[in-house]
């Protein structure tokens, strides 16, 4: 681990989406050196899933020996930032590091991306990174260290990266676009920079989306910390630029990166939006036994057809479904299969004790998950994790999103049966 050196002692951080994750790895870093942290995000009660709120945060930051402040804030609202911004300036004298970390995510394609999560990524990662930086700006000039630190991508204009998400790309490019902007425009009074990981971090989000079995694909936070605390580090002078982890963490010596693992030793998930193509990243991944998470889409057709694996897994689903698993899902599926064994089939998980089948479903779908049918066979084989597919492109997915993820609790039951 990079080791703290005090450089952020007595230094007021002001972080959006601080309650968990990565934003709040990173104030646990400041506040081993002294730093006053504000904890700036909505979570003030407890999420089922989710563990951590800005309370919760907050105390974890005082127990890390910094003082910390928890303020309860949607970054689209300017009333809400505007007022914890003002309090953090009354309890602390002033900002001098402001990290935006607040994001929304939707791996989705464009018609299927409804145009509430559209305005909620923009809302989000564009305009509320825009908003936080225009107000905490003012003080940051009268820091003796500021800083601007965005949780966003360089900026890759390589199609591979837009064609899968392109609301998710444009809202998470706009982030980097602050950064390249505000960069020039406060140079010599600002150092504005930007941060994205090599690799997957373990989150509680992540673990959500990925299920059983990502963590150890994955980083800790940690790395991410040590990141940030290198940057937050240089003079003010250091800005524009797009840093990946990994990079600046060898920088300053590190040569460990085990340490940062979940499961040291394990090939890891590559992140996003970085220089390798999706195809290099299929080669190199399955070299070292790895999920190949970003291999594309495939682009083959072929006739429907009606025997086969396909055929063989409904065979196991239909062994498996009952009254308890119709009851406990209410969902209807329907499958889109391209590929060697192409057609549409169907999973009713809402009526009676459930049906499944070629053909489309005997009432509306709701959920279409459309897909290369090798890669379904895998799906429910357990070989490969939906939300993964999903993220890389080779699952997509209109309709209820948390039926999706209800769906890997059926291919459990499946992988047990022996499929």
């Amino acid at each position: 681990m990079l080791q703290n050196t005090g450089k952020l002692a007595g230094l007021t951080l002001f972080i959006t989406g601080g309650s968990r994750g990565i934003g709040k790895a990173i104030a646990l870093k400041a506040a081993r050196d002294g730093a006053n942290v504000i904890i700036a995000a909505k979570t003030a009660v407890p999420h089922p899933k989710l563990p951590g709120t800005i309370y919760t945060a907050a105390q974890e930051v005082e127990a890390a020996g910094g003082k910390a402040l928890a303020c309860v804030v949607d970054i689209r609202d300017e009333q809400q930032i505007g007022e914890a911004v003002q309090k953090a300036v009354d309890k602390f004298g002033g900002i001098d590091i402001l990290v935006n970390n607040a994001s929304a995510i939707s791996l989705t394609g464009t018609l299927e991306t409804p145009m509430k999560k559209v305005d909620l990524m923009l809302g989000i990662n564009l305009r509320g990174t825009y908003l936080t930086s225009k107000l905490v700006i003012p003080h940051l000039l009268k820091s003796r260290s500021p800083h601007i630190l965005n949780l966003s991508p360089p900026l890759n204009l390589n199609p591979v990266w837009f064609k899968n998400h392109t609301a998710y790309t444009m809202a998470k490019y706009g982030m980097s676009m602050c950064v390249l902007g505000m960069a020039e425009e406060f140079r010599g009074q600002i150092a504005v920079n930007a941060l994205w990981p090599r690799t997957a971090i373990q989150t509680a989000a992540m673990d959500m989306l990925g299920g059983d079995g990502i963590g150890k694909q994955c980083r800790t936070a940690d790395i991410m910390a040590d990141a940030a605390y290198a940057i937050l580090s240089r003079p003010k002078d250091y800005t524009g630029h797009f840093v990946v982890d990994e990079d600046i963490l060898k920088e300053e010596g590190v040569q460990d990166f085990d340490q940062y693992a979940v499961q040291p030793g394990h090939p890891l998930l590559p992140d996003f939006f970085l220089d390798d193509a999706p195809e290099t990243l299929v080669k190199k991944m399955e070299q070292h036994g790895a999920t190949p998470a970003f291999k594309p889409p495939s682009s083959s057709a072929a006739p429907p057809s009606s025997s086969g694996p396909i055929e063989s897994t409904f065979d196991v689903i239909r062994a498996v479904i009952n009254e308890d698993v119709v009851k406990t899902t209410q969902g209807v599926y329907q499958f889109d299969l391209s590929g060697e064994h192409g057609g549409v089939w169907f999973l009713d998980l809402k009526s009676g004790s459930g049906s499944a089948g070629q053909g489309q479903p005997p009432v509306k779908a709701d959920v279409v998950m459309t897909l290369d049918s090798n890669d379904f066979t895998k799906m429910f084989a357990g070989k490969l994790k939906p939300t993964l597919a999903f993220m890389s492109g080779k699952l997509r997915i209109k309709g209820d999103m948390t039926l999706a993820i209800k769906l890997e609790k059926l291919m459990s039951r499946m992988n047990k049966a022996k499929l």
